[in-house]
């Protein structure tokens, strides 16, 4: 139930990026949003740990700043691959890319944080 209400959570961020960002579009319905959720999952899940081992320096020497830019580029290539899957997601540039992360977090976040989950110890 929980990867579920993660993959609707990550749908919704990507839908309110494609109503916010110019350069962020979407065409289809709602169960392709969720494969295009499904793609930025596992993309997030596999790729995402080895970038972040080999710019490891770029987060140093930047205290942190390179994670906007390694948002954008997990944005981008969800589009990459969404486009060779047909899913109808485009992410069009670095800086839709960039603004299309911030968006996904903060709303990824605020959602989160207002969906009730299990106590944690």
């Amino acid at each position: 139930m929980r990867f579920f209400l993660r993959l609707l959570i990550t749908a919704a961020a990507l839908w309110v990026a494609t109503r916010l960002v110019p350069g962020i579009t979407y065409h289809g319905g709602w169960m392709a949003l969720l494969g295009v959720s499904l793609v930025f999952g596992v993309l997030n899940a596999i790729v995402r740990p080895v970038l972040t081992f080999f710019t490891f320096p770029l987060f140093i020497v930047t205290l942190g700043l390179f994670t906007f830019v390694l948002n954008a580029f997990m944005l981008w290539l969800t589009s990459s691959a969404s486009r060779s899957l047909g899913l109808g997601f485009h992410v069009a540039g670095f800086w839709a890319a960039f603004w299309g992360a911030i968006v996904v977090g903060l709303v990824s976040f605020v959602l989160s944080v207002l969906v009730p989950g299990r106590a944690r110890a």
